[in-house]
Protein backbone atom coordinates (compact mmCIF):
# COMPACT_ATOMS: atom_id res chain seq x y z
CA UNK A 1 0.00 0.00 0.00
CA UNK A 2 2.89 2.37 0.69
CA UNK A 3 4.10 2.16 -2.92
CA UNK A 4 0.60 3.02 -4.16
CA UNK A 5 0.41 6.01 -1.80
CA UNK A 6 3.86 7.16 -2.92
CA UNK A 7 2.72 7.00 -6.54
CA UNK A 8 -0.48 8.93 -5.81
CA UNK A 9 1.29 11.64 -3.81
CA UNK A 10 4.02 11.94 -6.45
CA UNK A 11 1.32 12.43 -9.09
CA UNK A 12 -0.42 15.04 -6.93
CA UNK A 13 2.80 16.93 -6.28
CA UNK A 14 2.65 18.75 -9.61
CA UNK A 15 0.30 21.74 -9.97
CA UNK A 16 -0.39 20.98 -13.64
CA UNK A 17 -1.57 17.48 -12.76
CA UNK A 18 -3.73 18.79 -9.92
CA UNK A 19 -5.30 21.26 -12.34
CA UNK A 20 -5.96 18.45 -14.82
CA UNK A 21 -7.71 16.47 -12.08
CA UNK A 22 -9.84 19.50 -11.24
CA UNK A 23 -10.83 19.82 -14.91
CA UNK A 24 -11.75 16.14 -15.09
CA UNK A 25 -13.86 16.52 -11.99
CA UNK A 26 -16.31 18.43 -14.17
CA UNK A 27 -16.51 15.89 -17.01
CA UNK A 28 -14.52 13.45 -19.14
CA UNK A 29 -12.29 15.23 -21.62
CA UNK A 30 -10.40 14.46 -24.79
CA UNK A 31 -6.62 14.73 -24.47
CA UNK A 32 -6.60 17.59 -26.96
CA UNK A 33 -9.18 19.49 -24.90
CA UNK A 34 -7.07 19.02 -21.78
CA UNK A 35 -4.00 20.26 -23.65
CA UNK A 36 -5.79 23.34 -24.97
CA UNK A 37 -6.16 24.64 -21.39
CA UNK A 38 -2.38 24.84 -20.92
CA UNK A 39 0.44 26.78 -22.52
CA UNK A 40 2.60 23.67 -22.83
CA UNK A 41 3.03 21.11 -25.58
CA UNK A 42 0.70 18.20 -26.24
CA UNK A 43 3.66 15.89 -25.53
CA UNK A 44 4.11 17.45 -22.07
CA UNK A 45 0.40 17.07 -21.32
CA UNK A 46 0.57 13.45 -22.48
CA UNK A 47 3.37 12.79 -19.97
CA UNK A 48 1.31 14.36 -17.19
CA UNK A 49 -1.66 12.20 -18.19
CA UNK A 50 0.53 9.08 -18.20
CA UNK A 51 1.67 9.89 -14.66
CA UNK A 52 -1.92 10.34 -13.51
CA UNK A 53 -2.96 7.10 -15.22
CA UNK A 54 -0.03 5.19 -13.68
CA UNK A 55 -1.20 6.39 -10.25
CA UNK A 56 -4.71 5.18 -11.07
CA UNK A 57 -6.11 8.70 -10.72
CA UNK A 58 -7.45 8.75 -14.28
CA UNK A 59 -8.31 6.22 -16.94
CA UNK A 60 -7.94 6.70 -20.67
CA UNK A 61 -10.12 5.23 -23.37
CA UNK A 62 -9.77 5.43 -27.12
CA UNK A 63 -13.00 6.28 -28.91
CA UNK A 64 -12.26 6.25 -32.60
CA UNK A 65 -9.28 8.53 -33.12
CA UNK A 66 -9.78 10.42 -29.87
CA UNK A 67 -8.37 9.46 -26.46
CA UNK A 68 -10.69 10.38 -23.61
CA UNK A 69 -9.63 10.91 -20.01
CA UNK A 70 -11.85 10.11 -17.05
CA UNK A 71 -11.27 10.88 -13.39
CA UNK A 72 -11.09 7.83 -11.11
CA UNK A 73 -12.02 9.39 -7.74
CA UNK A 74 -11.85 6.12 -5.79
CA UNK A 75 -8.09 6.11 -6.38
CA UNK A 76 -7.81 9.04 -3.96
CA UNK A 77 -9.56 7.14 -1.15
CA UNK A 78 -6.41 5.50 0.36
CA UNK A 79 -4.61 8.85 0.34
CA UNK A 80 -7.60 10.55 1.95
CA UNK A 81 -7.81 7.86 4.65
CA UNK A 82 -4.09 8.20 5.32
CA UNK A 83 -4.36 12.00 5.64
CA UNK A 84 -7.42 11.76 7.90
CA UNK A 85 -5.25 9.94 10.40
CA UNK A 86 -3.55 13.23 11.10
CA UNK A 87 -6.86 14.86 11.94
CA UNK A 88 -7.10 12.78 15.12
CA UNK A 89 -4.75 15.14 16.92
CA UNK A 90 -5.85 18.42 18.43
CA UNK A 91 -4.15 21.44 16.89
CA UNK A 92 -1.29 22.80 18.93
CA UNK A 93 -1.99 26.07 20.77
CA UNK A 94 1.32 27.78 20.03
CA UNK A 95 0.43 30.90 22.03
CA UNK A 96 -0.37 28.79 25.07
CA UNK A 97 2.84 26.81 24.60
CA UNK A 98 4.82 30.06 24.44
CA UNK A 99 3.21 31.31 27.69
CA UNK A 100 3.88 27.98 29.38
CA UNK A 101 7.52 27.95 28.32
CA UNK A 102 8.02 31.58 29.35
CA UNK A 103 6.63 30.75 32.78
CA UNK A 104 8.64 27.53 33.15
CA UNK A 105 11.88 29.05 31.91
CA UNK A 106 11.57 32.24 33.92
CA UNK A 107 14.40 32.85 36.37
CA UNK A 108 13.06 31.61 39.75
CA UNK A 109 15.36 33.95 41.70
CA UNK A 110 13.71 37.19 42.72
CA UNK A 111 15.37 40.26 41.34
CA UNK A 112 17.38 42.31 43.80
CA UNK A 113 15.70 45.60 44.62
CA UNK A 114 17.23 48.71 43.12
CA UNK A 115 19.62 50.42 45.53
CA UNK A 116 18.28 53.63 47.01
CA UNK A 117 19.43 56.73 45.16
CA UNK A 118 21.50 59.22 47.08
Amino acid sequence: MTDALDTVFAALSDPTRRRILAMLLEDDMAVTDVASAFAISLAAISKHLQTLAAAGLISQERRGRVIWCKLEPDALRPAAVWMQGFGLFDPVDLDGLERFLAHELADPRPEAPDPPSS
